[in-house]
């Protein structure tokens, strides 16, 4: 492979020479910016090799640089030929940063302004050194020297009936045009495949781990859309189930479709769509409105059928997740101490008994021992999987797509008997878990604002988790849906009924073990005495959580409660779909606890 990758950073930079540039910068996305991307948009692993989700490459005519986060420091080692790249560090180093180091003065920096947002592309024009040159290419040479590039997966459109989403699109569509006569805007071009996967309420199966269409829209003031996208993929039934307005276009006409905005107000979101669109319609003469995708807010706060269908498939996914957690410590019981791959393919053939789940909600983390202290691990990303550890954890986050919901749930378990320390950081995690999970807050207030209490257990020992502690969730889409979310980091959007956040908290301790309880939780109004009504959580995820783990003396008898109450919920919905041996496990696992 280093020199298939040699010979491709060759014909890249004799592109680069005849072009007259100096550099060409690689994300790792692809014009729709989304999370995953299919296969025929992996451009970064065609160039270098790197498999990681996340990572960007700048070639130079005579040098070129591997950018990769903590993550991925050394998986980057053994995938990218040191010879031809140097490693940075993403975050710290950014690729322009690099560039303006180490490109000399005058330097030509080719840039495929479909790959990146427009944000990114302002901020960069904004900070570049004078004596460097942006050039925004209008082919990206990849294309061309990609000679066995796969076939795009372009699957027929699967059109979503009001039982599983509950409201029509030309309903929804009516919202958004209401949306945009306030902010004065004749269209909204739509990028974020979810959200047009909202709208029209269709779904596909074009990327890995969403079930989405690769597509476009331009919604207009009057309601009626721009659908770009091959006809041949829509059922007859397409127009009956959208109703009137909806136009389906070429996806190649995407660009004289914006050029033929000229003039006219158009709203644009520059953190999820890409460079491309900006500079056409400014091109075109059109009036650019920033702002954020209109369908991100509806879209987040689900509408009554919409949680139904989550709480249901959480049902049926919580009985997959249970007999894969009875089968683990039959395994273990007998001795066979298994690798991390053959445990998250069980996971899935368990899920998979279930005909409805159509894929995983994001690559399963399946991490035993050390391995769990990366709280990003890939076990595929490894030279071999790791091997379940006794008497340490094995930790397991992962997610199906239903029909009905989208799930995703972690879980740490007990591989024979771990230390009291082991023990004690799991019940400092969980504490926060139950504090998170038991809060109550006024209207308006924020994801960042109850951060804290997710972490104030673990703060109170000199502890503390380096991620966010809660994202959003679609509804038969993204695992990962904003605009909402738990973190550190401040977050504007204030907290509406109908949202769904995971509620993740953890603890990981280099090379010896990692820890994660998470749920997803559903925004309810909860009903007090006082003057007003507030907000809360409700818990979606039904599995139990591992009681072997918990430290009773740092458990108040409250917090005990809590997970009595939640093991009893969680045996009432799963036990009638199980039986024997998985029913037997499931009585002990979700046992009352009592000090």
């Amino acid at each position: 492979m280093q020199s298939v990758i040699s010979q491709r950073v060759a014909q890249i930079r004799q592109w680069l020479e005849a072009e007259q540039l100096d550099a060409l910068v690689i994300p790792h996305e692809d014009e729709y910016l989304g999370e995953y991307i299919p296969e025929h948009n992996e451009r970064l692993l065609w160039a270098t090799g790197f498999t990681g989700s996340a990572g960007a490459a700048v070639i130079g005519r005579d040098k070129a640089a591997m950018f990769v986060d903590g993550r991925y420091v050394v998986q980057v080692r053994k995938q990218v030929p040191g010879d031809v790249f140097e490693y940075r560090h993403l975050i710290e180093e950014p690729p322009m940063h690099w560039v303006q180091e180490h490109l000399p003065a005058g330097s030509k920096i080719a840039v495929d302004p479909r790959l990146h947002s427009g944000a990114w592309l302002a901020r960069v024009q904004q900070h570049l050194d004078k004596d460097q040159q942006l050039v925004l290419i209008s082919s990206n040479p990849i294309d061309d020297l990609w000679h066995d590039r796969p076939a795009p997966t372009l699957s027929d459109a699967r059109l979503m009936g009001l039982d599983f989403v509950g409201q029509s699109s030309q309903d929804k569509r009516a919202g958004i045009a209401t949306s945009l006569q306030k902010q004065k805007a004749d269209a909204v071009l739509l990028t974020q495949l979810d959200s047009i996967a909202w709208l029209l309420n269709v779904r596909g199966s074009d990327v890995h781990c969403l079930p989405v269409l690769l597509s476009a829209a331009i919604v207009h003031q009057d309601a009626s859309v721009d659908f770009f996208i091959d006809q041949a993929r829509l059922p007859a039934e397409f127009a009956a189930h959208v109703g009137e307005g909806v136009r389906v276009q070429a996806p190649e006409t995407l660009k004289n479709s914006l050029t033929a905005l000229s003039g006219k107000r158009v709203l644009l979101d520059p953190a999820t769509s890409n460079a491309w669109a900006g500079q056409t319609l400014r091109d075109a003469g059109a009036v650019i409105i920033e702002g954020a995708d209109p369908c991100m807010l509806p879209k987040a706060a689900k509408n009554p059928t919409e949680v139904a269908g989550m709480k249901a498939s959480h049902i049926r996914d919580g009985v997959a997740v249970s007999r894969f957690l009875a089968w683990v410590d039959r395994q273990v019981a007998a001795g066979n101490l298994l690798d991390e791959a053959t445990l998250a393919d069980q996971l899935w053939q368990f899920r998979i008994q279930d005909p409805s789940c159509t894929d995983v909600s994001f690559d399963t983390i399946s991490a035993a021992g050390g391995n769990a202290a990366m709280c990003h691990y890939n076990h595929n990303n490894q030279p071999e999987p790791g091997v379940l550890q006794m008497d340490n954890v094995y930790l397991v986050d992962s997610g199906g797509q239903y029909p009905d919901g989208t799930t995703d749930i972690t879980r740490t378990i007990a591989i024979g008997n771990p230390d009291a320390e082991v023990k004690q950081t799991f019940t400092l995690v969980l504490k926060g878990h139950i504090a998170l999970s038991t809060a109550r807050f006024p209207r308006g207030t924020t994801g960042s604002q109850l951060d804290a209490l997710a972490r104030q257990h673990l703060w109170a020992h000199g502890f503390d988790f380096d991620h966010g502690t809660g994202h959003g969730v679609g509804h038969f889409l993204n695992v990962h849906e904003g605009p909402q979310r738990i973190s550190k980091a401040p977050n504007p959007t204030a907290l509406l009924p109908g949202m769904v956040l995971s509620n993740e908290p953890g603890y990981y301790r280099a090379d010896a073990f990692g820890i994660r309880i998470e749920n997803l939780e559903l925004v309810v109004e909860v009903a007090t005495e006082g003057d007003m009504t507030v907000l809360g959580f409700e818990s979606l995820t039904r599995a139990p959580i591992d009681r072997r783990l918990v430290d009773l003396s740092l458990m108040t008898k409250t917090e005990l409660d809590w997970l009595n109450r939640y093991h009893q919920t969680v045996f009432d919905v799963i036990s009638p779909s199980l039986q024997g041996e998985d029913l037997s496990w499931l009585q002990q696992a979700t046992a009352p606890l009592s000090r």
